[in-house]
């Protein structure tokens, strides 16, 4: 596997390393050694799927608070994702900074996203498969979100029409 930091500490792009010949490829996705090498959070409790039907759906943005802060693994496993993440631990000189990445069925990559960030996505094809590997287990008292569209951070999401849930689309600024 193939660890390449971003510009948000503790945030990864992992790309696979595809051993190929006549059948296709054999690639490994999860090493809790190579994890520990880079010290990231290699406790892996709990994997989702998340179907959406819908180019445009927009999912986000999601957190765990205190004590049950969580650090995640995201792939595209079918179709294709804009994936999105913001720091927002007030300590952290990138705080309410965002980084982008499409991930999706073709490219293979994945995103490692550190406890203190917030996550979203946005589908770029219709049958898109989102496939997670999680750090906590979720605690719907300590499930929070912060707007997909807050001036405070100016994301810059692709130009689609959007389908959001009303919870994602009731969450706080983080300036009100």
């Amino acid at each position: 596997m193939i660890f390449k930091e971003t510009a948000l500490k503790g945030v990864y792009i992992i790309e696979i390393e595809a051993i190929k010949d006549e059948r296709g490829f054999f690639a490994r996705s999860f090493c809790r050694k190579e994890f520990e090498k880079y010290g990231l959070n290699s406790n892996i409790v709990q994997c989702n799927i998340s179907y959406n039907k819908k180019k445009g759906t927009l999912r986000g943005m999601h957190y765990q608070v205190k004590p049950h802060e969580e650090a995640k693994i995201v792939s595209c496993v079918k179709g294709s994702i804009y994936d999105v993440i913001i720091d927002l631990q007030p300590d952290s000189p990138t705080c309410y900074q965002w980084f982008a990445v499409e991930l999706s069925a073709e490219n293979y990559k994945m995103l490692y996203i550190h406890e203190g960030f917030a996550h979203g996505f946005q589908t770029l094809e219709d049958n898109t498969v989102v496939y997670y590997q999680m750090s906590e287990f979720y605690h719907p008292e300590c499930a929070a979100g912060v707007r997909w569209d807050d001036p405070a951070f100016n994301i810059e999401w692709p130009d689609d029409e959007r389908i959001i849930a009303v919870k994602d689309l009731q969450y706080p600024e983080v300036s009100s």
